[in-house]
């Protein structure tokens, strides 16, 4: 079966993820990760994508971003990928691709499913560097990234903003709602309501999420 193109759609949050090649590590320490939120921050502002979150853990990537145009995402990820790969092969004397083949994204559904995203990506570790948590949870501002609408929604001021995210994040997400995201990202897919994905599916040039297993249902024989 051919393979699907990737689903990107500008104007929406993507949840994007990026894995090391053979679950090798893709950063050795903070000269490693600072070097990728150098490449990062200035890919996003060439390419016109809006960052809200970032999680750099050993071996792997999670962004949740939206890109002005459909095709910036891509052009996004390769450009960070073609500064950041060259940097961390020179620092290290490997050779080679750090990746594990393309990354992999989900559109997320404005509201509660991109607050979970945005949960999900700052609450993947809880040690300090690894995440852009501190950003909103009262710790130092990143200029680069933009809170969506849903976390200016949790309080009237900065303090009942954090007070009220650093509450979410130590809640953590249910279990279901955190295997939903990764099922999405990693297929490729959508996440949202019933009126969400048929709204995408008027724009977008492939399925939007995966097709029920089994055969069809016969619909019965008319009288």
């Amino acid at each position: 079966m051919a393979r699907l193109p990737r689903l990107v759609l500008a104007g929406q949050a993507h949840l994007v993820v990026q894995r090391g090649h053979g679950a090798q590590a893709v950063f050795a320490d903070e000269q490693d990760r600072a070097a990728y939120l150098a490449a990062l921050h200035e890919a996003a502002r060439a390419e016109q994508v809006t960052l809200h979150a970032w999680a750099l853990l050993d071996g792997e990537v999670l962004l949740l971003a939206t890109p002005g145009q459909g095709p910036a995402l891509g052009r996004m990820v390769q450009a960070i990928g073609r500064r950041y790969v060259s940097a961390y092969n020179r620092r290290h004397g490997h050779k080679g691709t750090l990746w594990d083949g393309r990354f992999r994204c989900a559109v997320v559904e404005p509201g509660d499913l991109r607050l979970a995203a945005l949960r999900w990506v700052d609450g993947r570790s809880p040690e300090p560097g690894l995440t852009s948590a501190s950003h909103r949870t009262g710790g130092a501002r990143a200029p680069a990234l933009v809170d969506p609408p849903e976390v200016w929604a949790l309080g009237n001021t900065p303090f009942e903003r954090e007070a009220a995210y650093r509450t979410l994040l130590a809640q953590g997400l249910p279990p279901a709602t955190s295997q939903a995201l990764q099922r999405a990202a990693f297929g490729g897919w959508a996440l949202g309501s019933d009126a969400f994905m048929r709204g995408l599916a008027v724009t977008a040039a492939r399925p939007t999420q995966p097709r029920p297993r089994g055969r069809p249902r016969k619909r019965p024989a008319q009288p």
